[in-house]
């Protein structure tokens, strides 16, 4: 890995650092390319989409613009959380791609940095943030459903080894991972929680291979993982045998938004309630513009109060008299929140478009291109991916509302 300069923008200067950001970001930013971009790392499904989103990230990562929280010894910029979220904020406002190693910057990454061997710093992060080392997740199971407690990959041990047979599905940038964050059942006379363990993987293993999967799109993106008495060694276990439970549960707070110590950036494209307004006013409805008819302002301006809602959710959570009373409400309702606005804001943007809504990617008369209605259809895989919603509002009910089970 090539080293980067460190910055020398101090956080007392956050407008200094703002600017020279924008400013980076309008003469760096990637060329348009003759390729259909993807929306978030799901849909990376080519080998043209992976090279170039790869190599964007590389270039932020060494213009010194991600991981600038991160410690310097394994990599990361060794600068204040606040300059990471102005450059993430302000590649959000010039709407530049998103950075494809998503579980390794905002999961796995955080994991290693909070519970990780000092030797597992160093081996993991470097490659996490430049984008050499891919990660992906090997949770859900073809047969468990959301059942996570439930995952019947097994790995025992064997001397220095530990061999691994089952199969995980769902497994974003599969193809193109060097490494996995796998949870497989050590020990199966132990039920449910007690008998899983916790392994960082390497894909390149004989015996790991993978099967892409079509989506509803008919992009790819997803694969199928299969593990035919795969050998990894021992080392690649994280914590101890049995704590498998727990460290997954950890890894589902960086998922869902619910704990900070992500290496920053975007992790999809960045389309607001903005966007649906401008597509509005290019819109008609009974001959004028969308935009000028009541109801159409009314549910944007409602989309509008809930993004901005989502966005002060952060400053909110920190504040004591804005959440005494619920202190986890925030935190475990997050990824609920944002998925499903996003998927209704994709559901009406289409509404817009009258008997032009029936239009796909590549039909000449779609409008924008046919990008609302595959936004509509890829938004389910965020609704889905790290918990249903229907398992996130269970969570939000029981842990925070105090509902009982049944």
């Amino acid at each position: 890995m090539t080293a980067r300069q460190p910055l020398e923008t101090t956080v007392t200067d956050p407008d200094t650092f703002r600017a020279e950001v924008a400013a980076w970001l309008q003469a760096n930013r990637p060329p348009e390319p003759d390729f259909l971009l993807p929306e978030s790392f799901m849909e990376v499904g080519t080998d043209a989409q992976f090279h170039y989103l790869r190599d964007w990230q590389r270039k932020a990562y060494h213009a010194g613009y991600l991981g600038m929280a991160w410690p310097q010894a394994y990599g990361g910029g060794g600068k204040p959380q606040a300059l990471q979220d102005i450059a993430t904020a302000e590649m959000a406002r010039a709407k530049v791609p998103f950075f494809p190693n998503t579980i390794g910057l905002f999961w796995a990454g955080p994991l290693i940095l909070a519970i990780g061997t000092e030797e597992q710093k160093r081996r993991y992060i470097p490659g996490i943030l430049s984008g050499d080392d891919i990660w992906c997740q090997g949770f859900s199971e073809p047969d468990q459903g959301s059942d996570l407690a439930n995952a019947q990959t097994r790995a025992w041990r064997d001397g220095d080894d530990y061999v691994i047979n089952g199969a995980k599905i769902w497994t974003s940038l599969g193809s193109h991972a060097k490494y996995m964050i796998l949870l497989a059942r050590t020990n199966p006379d132990q039920k449910r929680y007690a008998g899983l363990s916790y392994f960082l993987i390497p894909m390149h293993t004989p015996g790991i291979s993978t099967r892409p999967i079509r989506k509803l799109t008919g992009e790819y993106g997803f694969t199928q993982t299969f593990f035919d008495n795969a050998r990894v060694p021992a080392d690649c276990l994280m914590g101890r045998e049995g704590e498998g439970w727990s460290i997954a549960m950890k890894t589902l707070t960086f998922e869902r938004g619910a704990a900070g110590g992500q290496a920053g950036g975007l992790n999809r494209m960045a389309v607001t309630v903005d966007d649906v307004v401008e597509l509005a006013r290019r819109s008609r409805r009974d001959g004028r513009p969308a935009l000028e008819d009541a109801f159409v302002r009314d549910q944007l301006a409602r989309f509008m109060i809930e993004a901005q809602g989502d966005r002060l959710c952060g400053s909110r959570a920190q504040t004591p008299a804005l959440c005494s009373e619920r202190p986890d409400a925030i935190p475990l309702s997050n990824k609920l929140r944002v998925t499903e606005h996003s998927r209704r804001l994709f559901q009406f943007a289409i509404s817009l478009q009258g008997a032009n809504a029936s239009r796909w990617v590549g039909d000449a008369g779609a409008v924008d291109g046919g990008k609302w209605q595959r936004a509509y259809f890829n938004a389910f895989s965020a609704t889905i991916g790290g918990g249903p919603s229907q398992i996130q509002a269970n969570i939000v009910g029981e842990r925070v509302l105090g509902l009982p089970k049944d």
